[in-house]
């Protein structure tokens, strides 16, 4: 496995890999590696002749008083897992290789930011828009793999590569979660004890909802009130950031539910945000 930092040494072996025809799959992390990134990694390596893996705490979605300074790192230990993976290319660049210090360029797909954690984290999808189409450029890769725990990141990616007609194919893969449901996240190791007993009710919560909606509920207001009613009881000491049920493509609230309807969290558990989605009436 190479390791390359400078964006021009990266950007010319992607495009050198893609001269020679090879297909090309890129995975952008902000690294602290778990199985959820693992699993996007060798998904990548079953569909691509070369697997590329970006490394890279992004400044520039983190919000003031956010956990940038106190995000997990051990690039050593990431790169052992990559290479593990099988990853061709782990790239780590230096801040201010991707962002020059008179950086005066943005990208945003403002309607798709409005709600879930673009209502809390305001420059948050800015920020995420613009690495990965920084990232896009300099890999050109065939496709980028993405998880579907951010659903919300997820949707505006692909708008943003729709729009702007980059010849990238965005992948989303399902969510990884422990045994006991919670969706993994490098930010779980902020969970004390007690409140990781607790953590597993989100996803639990999706779960009851989801079988109201079979059995035949379809009002949106009924639905997040079970839902806020549930975590009241079974995650009392998380406070809810955002609990709503969303056109899935849109990302727009909705008040019935006329198909498959995205429910999404984020509840703050001590020092961990923690978000996780469900899509309700996906098989009806």
């Amino acid at each position: 496995m190479k390791r390359l930092s400078d964006p021009k040494t990266f950007q010319a072996q992607a495009m050198a890999d893609r001269a020679a025809g090879l297909t090309t799959a890129l995975v952008p992390t902000m690294g602290f590696f778990h199985e959820g990134h693992l699993s996007l990694m060798r998904w990548a390596r079953e569909h691509a002749d070369r697997v590329y893996v970006s490394l890279f705490v992004n400044p520039t979605q983190f919000g003031p008083g956010e956990d940038l300074d106190a995000y997990p790192t051990d690039q050593e230990r990431d790169a052992r897992l990559a290479e593990e993976a099988g990853v061709d290319v782990l790239f780590t660049p230096r801040h201010e290789d991707v962002y020059a210090a008179d950086h005066a360029t943005w990208v945003q797909v403002p309607e798709l930011a409005q709600h879930l954690c673009g209502a809390s984290r305001p420059v948050h999808f800015r920020g995420v828009a613009t690495v990965v189409s920084i990232l896009l450029n300099l890999a050109q890769p065939t496709c980028a793999v993405f998880g579907q725990k951010d659903w919300q990141q997820l949707a505006i990616i692909q708008r943003m590569v729709r729009d702007l007609h980059i010849p990238t194919d965005i992948v989303g893969r399902p969510i990884v979660r422990e045994a006991d449901g919670l969706a993994l996240s490098s930010r779980n190791i902020y969970l004390s004890e007690a409140e990781r007993a607790q953590a597993p009710g989100l996803q639990q919560g999706l779960k009851h909802i989801a079988a109201l909606a079979l059995a035949g509920e379809r009002d949106a207001a009924t639905l997040t009130k079970a839902l806020r009613a549930f975590y009241a009881e079974h995650v009392p000491g998380g406070e809810i950031d955002y609990l709503d049920l969303m056109d899935p493509l849109a990302i727009s609230p909705v008040q019935n539910l006329t198909g498959p309807t995205l429910a999404a969290v984020a509840v703050r558990l001590g020092k961990a945000r923690l978000i996780d989605n469900l899509l309700l009436l996906d098989r009806e």
